[in-house]
């Protein structure tokens, strides 16, 4: 087990709303997190001297760590904003404790927001390099071409994606904080109209405005400022790949194996000692190669595992509780971990009994990069 495991803590949580948020700016929606987060931890912001931003995927902005930290009147003593896609929350909380163990900073928000629903959602549109000569367009065309090479591999069924959809969909569908609480059927599903062959509509992640925001902190000093409620973090890992899809020697494997092995490591943990899992589910095809490559099933054999109702609350591994990027809302990453302290600290609305290491996921570009997180309670 890594020095690093149980080492520092996520203190608190906080988010927006989330879903189409009219007038609201990158900025404010991030200041909103962290001042909900730091609430929720029960400390001032003059403890804070670290702050680490996810940069917006829909419109970047220069220096917004800086922007951000001006907004929130802290001058840090180290931060600013990385760039990893849907990957980097889970990254920037890495780097958050690190830093910590490192002495080179005490307290750290990660926070992010965008608002591509109210403003401009172009870049998930965007052309895909010289075979967008060709139509490539858009993320969807990527993930359609790995959820079809899946299927023509592995003869994975459609229901199987279908699993994801529900249980996300009807996690989400009480969920108050949810943009879209609406629960889904098996044969809704399969009758939802195609996007993009073989991507029906409800494979896909929603499009949203919001932030969301964590604080990070030693164990020790949670315990000196009386932090109620701490959550461990327990272990972390990374991996990705540079290559585009046509230059990838196999569309069916990812790294979220190396991150996942890494993660497991540092924790002292295996796949089977997981409770609970909440899993990036931009498309639903990333829910399950994320399970055949954390080791959960074997590759090919996904489908027997989320059938009938095994990641669903109640099932053996339940997935996604608050809904996940199908139902919660499609703002990238953070609102799964802060889903997955909810699990640990006992107070999540679809609460696991007894659940005592939760595995989370974060999953950036057309599976270019992955970051894992285990925490424990």
């Amino acid at each position: 087990m890594s020095t690093l495991s149980g080492r520092c803590v996520i203190a608190g949580i906080g988010h927006t709303a989330f879903g189409k948020l009219p007038g609201r700016e990158v900025v404010s929606l991030n200041v909103e997190a962290c001042r909900s987060a730091l609430a929720d931890a029960g400390i001032e912001k003059s403890a804070v001297d670290a702050v680490f931003v996810k940069a917006p995927t829909s419109a970047h902005q220069f220096m917004i760590g800086q922007k951000v930290s001006e907004a929130l009147g802290i001058a840090p003593r180290i931060g600013g904003a990385w760039d990893q896609g849907g990957a980097a929350n889970i990254t920037l909380l890495s780097f958050a404790v690190m830093a910590i163990e490192a002495g080179q900073c005490d307290v750290a928000l990660v926070c992010y927001a965008d608002n591509p629903r109210s403003g401009n959602r172009a870049h998930y549109a965007r052309p895909r390099g010289d075979d967008a000569a060709y139509g490539w367009f858009s993320t969807a065309a990527g993930y359609a071409m790995i959820q079809r090479r899946h299927m023509i591999e592995h003869g994975t069924p459609s229901e199987a994606f279908g699993a994801v959809a529900l249980a996300s969909r009807n996690h989400g569908a009480g969920n108050p904080h949810a943009q879209l609480r609406k629960p889904l059927t098996m044969a809704q599903y399969l009758a939802s109209p195609w996007l993009v062959d073989p991507l029906r509509r409800d494979d896909c992640a929603l499009v949203s405005d919001g932030g969301a925001a964590i604080v990070v902190m030693s164990a020790e000093r949670a315990r000196a400022l009386g932090v109620a409620a701490p959550v461990p973090v327990l272990g972390f890992g990374h991996g990705q790949t540079s290559f585009e899809l046509p230059q990838r020697a196999t569309l069916t494997r990812t790294e979220a194996a190396r991150a996942a092995h890494a993660a497991f490591a540092m924790a002292g943990a295996r796949p089977a000692d997981v409770d609970v899992a909440q899993l990036y589910d931009c498309f639903t095809v990333t829910v399950l190669m994320t399970l055949e490559d954390y080791g959960f099933c074997g590759k090919g054999e996904v489908a027997g595992f989320v059938a009938d109702g095994a990641i669903e609350h109640g099932g053996r591994l339940p997935v996604n509780t608050s809904g996940g990027l199908l139902s919660e809302t499609g703002m990238p990453g953070l609102q799964l971990v802060i889903e997955g302290v909810r699990q640990m600290r006992g107070t999540a609305r679809l609460q696991v009994p007894g659940a005592k290491l939760c595995l989370v996921s974060n999953q950036g570009g057309t599976m270019h990069t992955h970051a894992t997180l285990l925490l424990g309670n």
